[in-house]
């Protein structure tokens, strides 16, 4: 069994407190790859992995039929109608993409402010906003009258020298999502570099030894590895940062510059950005909850994480909270008679269900964080979560979906009711998320091994000062 080096450690930083990581400190080394690396070899829960693949693999399988009838038949077989053209497609992809933000938030910020306990959820929350990225990002592709052309939105030379509408929310969607995906991918993989060399070393199969050595593109410890790994990691981080904020505001925009009542309104940009990152600090919490049951690896991902989860949580939530109470009172203070009509809507039509559990769910039980019991109990903050995922879920029908149904001509006032095939393809989109999430999490070491061990040998040096 290979037992941790000194090149297995980044060289040492500067000392901080010696509580900032939450660990235990007499967490060893050798403990600390038992329980992260050697995972791949010895899965703590074998059972449960499986349940959780068979289940992606179910709704993996939903989602492939649904995208088959709806290539087949068209996006008719979808609810849009007129004039409540933007609908489930829409609304899901606004969902996910702003799932994704908190993993780079957590990560890359956190990483820049150096806050030691980032260390124990960085893996999970870079990888959730991977695959949720990935979900949001097949949404604009399958609404194409042509999917397999849909290339054709990038700005790439041709023979027939065409390029793509600069103004088109599609031309929007391909630049945000492209650029999202490319960072959030060299973010988490620059990242497990040290760990994939980590597991080459320690695995005993030949097979093992192969895969984890390509992944870990000859990373041997030295000085100069470390040296360039660390410029090259804040580097992205740099870049991560803002993109959060320009790609959650800039799909705002794909609304705030219209003339919809509803939409158009200054207030939004901020308003996603809050409530993005709200989402994602929820589902953050709920796989770090799942995780520490799955792997075992309950003395890394220790209670202190799952209360700062929930004050990040309740933190963002409070920023959300404004955007409802701002987008309400700029309604009625703007003296538009039309943008009083839809925000009544909103607040006692067809769709005023979707306004009330957005406040319920993201306000009223939110409100449970308050306790340090509840932030710390791993059972509530897990239901605290899963209320705000519904709770921005239907934000984002409320937001979307209301304004289009009563729209300026009388006339064409029509409800919106979805399809069976679009609520197959958004629950078949977890299956999207889970099949692979459940593959990395059985062979990728799901904890920053390596920044763990630097936390607690730090930590050791400034008890020993």
């Amino acid at each position: 069994m290979h037992e941790p080096r000194s090149r297995d450690l980044p060289p040492a930083g500067p000392p901080f407190h010696a509580t900032a990581h939450f660990l235990p400190a007499d967490l060893s080394d050798q403990e600390v790859s038992r329980r992260v690396l050697d995972v791949a070899h010895a899965f703590p829960r074998p059972r449960a992995w499986w349940c959780l693949f068979g289940l992606g693999g179910v709704l993996l399988g939903i989602y492939l039929l649904a995208v088959i009838v709806l290539f087949w038949r068209g996006v008719g077989v979808w609810g849009n109608n007129t004039p409540v053209n933007w609908a489930f497609d829409i609304l899901n992809y606004i969902w996910w993409l702003g799932i994704g933000h908190a993993g780079t938030f957590i990560s890359a910020l956190l990483l820049l402010l150096d806050r030691p306990w980032r260390n124990s959820l960085n893996r999970l929350a870079e990888l959730m906003t991977l695959m949720a990225v990935v979900c949001a990002g097949l949404y604009p592709i399958l609404h194409l009258g042509r999917p397999w052309l849909f290339y054709w939105t990038m700005p790439y030379p041709n023979s027939m020298g065409l390029w793509p509408q600069f103004k088109s929310p599609t031309a929007w969607d391909m630049f945000a999502v492209l650029t999202y995906l490319s960072v959030s991918l060299m973010f988490l993989y620059l990242g497990a570099l040290p760990d994939f060399a980590a597991a080459r070393d320690r695995s005993r199969r030949r097979f093992a030894q192969l895969a984890y050595g390509l992944l870990a593109l000859g990373w041997r410890g030295s000085s100069r590895h470390w040296e360039h790994w660390r410029r090259a990691y804040r580097a992205i981080a740099l870049l991560a940062v803002p993109l959060v904020f320009a790609v959650s505001g800039g799909y705002s925009f794909l609304m705030a510059l219209g003339v919809q009542a509803g939409w158009h309104s200054t207030v939004f940009p901020p308003y996603f950005v809050a409530g993005a990152v709200f989402s994602g600090f929820a589902l953050v919490a709920l796989i770090a909850i799942g995780l520490r049951w799955l792997l075992r690896i309950e003395m890394l991902i220790t209670p202190r994480h799952l209360d700062m989860l929930g004050r990040l949580l309740l933190a963002t939530g409070w920023l959300t909270s404004y955007g409802y109470f701002a987008d309400v009172f700029m309604a009625f203070y703007s003296g538009d008679r039309h943008e009083i009509e839809v925000t009544l809507a909103r607040l006692a039509g067809p769709t005023a269900w979707a306004f009330w559990l957005a406040i319920g769910c993201n306000v009223g039980l939110l409100q449970a964080l308050w306790w340090r019991r509840v932030r710390q109990s791993p059972a509530a903050l897990a239901a605290v979560a899963v209320a705000v995922l519904v709770g921005m879920w239907a934000e984002r029908f409320m937001l979307l979906i209301t304004p289009q149904t009563s729209d300026f001509l009388l006339s064409s006032w029509r409800g919106y009711t979805p399809s069976v095939w679009e609520w197959a393809l958004f629950l078949g989109s977890f299956g999207v998320f889970i099949v692979p999430f459940s593959l990395f999490i059985r062979f990728v070491p799901m904890v920053s091994a390596f920044e763990v061990k630097q936390a607690l040998h730090r930590a050791r040096e400034v008890g020993h000062d």
